[in-house]
């Protein structure tokens, strides 16, 4: 009893977090032993039904580390599940906002369903974990009362653990959107060689897509989308809507605005193209020009902390000594 009456308000706050994040732990345990049991069971159909089929030996060749894969994978679809759980929930909006979604839309996963509900997993057990990392580990001592110390450690553990899943894709997106400025100027000149040997359009978007994708990772990837959107009965203005304003970039932009007008009105595009190329060449030359100089300015700036104490050193280091020697002369006489 005794004991009990000398907890503070912290130690309760502290071991309340910890009872909560433990709780999780266990329902993301049962969650992940129940679908390992549901994938064992349709590992049993599968196997039943290969029998039936005589595929046996296709399934006696799987490889040696099955069962690692097998509950990698049973893990990631108890996240799947976990996570379209709580996008179906009341805290759905919280966890996963209309610009989260744009962000994730744009960060170029090959899933961006499945990439949304990992978004949210990622959110949720953060904002769960590192507050009660936080104040397990008195990371707010000194900080006011012990009391205040506590909440601020739970508050900036929260707050980050709920902005880290939204910059990791904020990233994401700044170095997709960097290298799409850099393929840029490869892209229009494949389309322009592309049209100068006939191809339409369409064909020379599909050589692209299928060719091209090494070369260009990022814009062949959502050209791929486009054709995609094209080929369900979009036009061919909105298929490339999400690649004209998802990047944030004024030229590409440009380019989508005149591959869909040829696709619509038709005409010849390769000097339209020749003259957007030397455009854009010019400009990048512009800014590599830009960024010389600053580089200069920098080393200047460099170069004077460095080096000019040194250079005063050698330069004028043996007046200064003489004047120095023929101070204390003078002060002997």
């Amino acid at each position: 009893m005794q004991a009990i009456q000398s907890w503070n308000v912290s130690t309760v706050l502290a071991v309340a977090l910890m009872l909560v994040a433990a709780a999780m732990l266990i329902l993301g345990l049962s969650l992940a032993r129940r679908l390992r049991g549901q994938d064992r069971s349709r590992q049993v159909v599968d196997q039943a039904l290969a029998t039936r089929e005589g595929r046996v030996p296709a399934l006696a060749a799987a490889p040696a580390d099955g069962a690692q894969g097998g509950r990698l994978a049973a893990a990631t679809r108890a996240a799947d599940s976990f996570g379209k759980r709580l996008s179906e929930g009341r805290f759905a909006e919280a966890l996963l906002a209309g610009e989260d979604r744009k962000l994730v839309d744009l960060a170029g996963y090959e899933n961006p369903g499945t990439a949304r509900l990992r978004f949210i997993v990622a959110r949720f057990t953060l904002a769960l974990l590192l507050p009660a990392a936080a104040v397990a580990l008195d990371l707010g001592r000194g900080i006011g009362g012990s009391s205040l110390g506590l909440f601020v450690a739970a508050f900036f553990g929260f707050a980050i653990g709920y902005m880290l899943p939204k910059w990791f894709v904020r990233r994401r997106v700044s170095r997709r959107r960097r290298q799409a400025a850099n393929e840029l100027p490869l892209l229009i000149d494949l389309l322009r060689l592309l049209q100068g040997v006939g191809l339409s359009i369409d064909q020379s978007l599909q050589v692209l897509i299928k060719e091209f994708a090494q070369v260009l990772p990022v814009l062949a990837y959502e050209l791929r989308l486009a054709s995609e959107l094209y080929v369900r009965g979009r036009t061919r203005e909105q298929s490339l809507a999400r690649l004209a304003a998802g990047f944030d970039n004024d030229d590409l932009s440009a380019i989508c605005r005149l591959i869909a007008q040829v696709d619509q009105h038709g005409g010849a595009v390769q000097e339209p193209l020749n003259r957007f190329g030397e455009r854009l060449r010019e400009k990048r030359r512009l800014e590599l020009k830009e960024k010389v100089g600053k580089t200069t300015v920098k080393m200047t700036a460099v170069m004077i902390v460095t080096l000019l104490p040194a250079l005063l050193i050698v330069t004028g280091g043996a007046g200064f000594v003489a004047v120095l020697r023929g101070l204390s002369r003078m002060g002997g006489m």
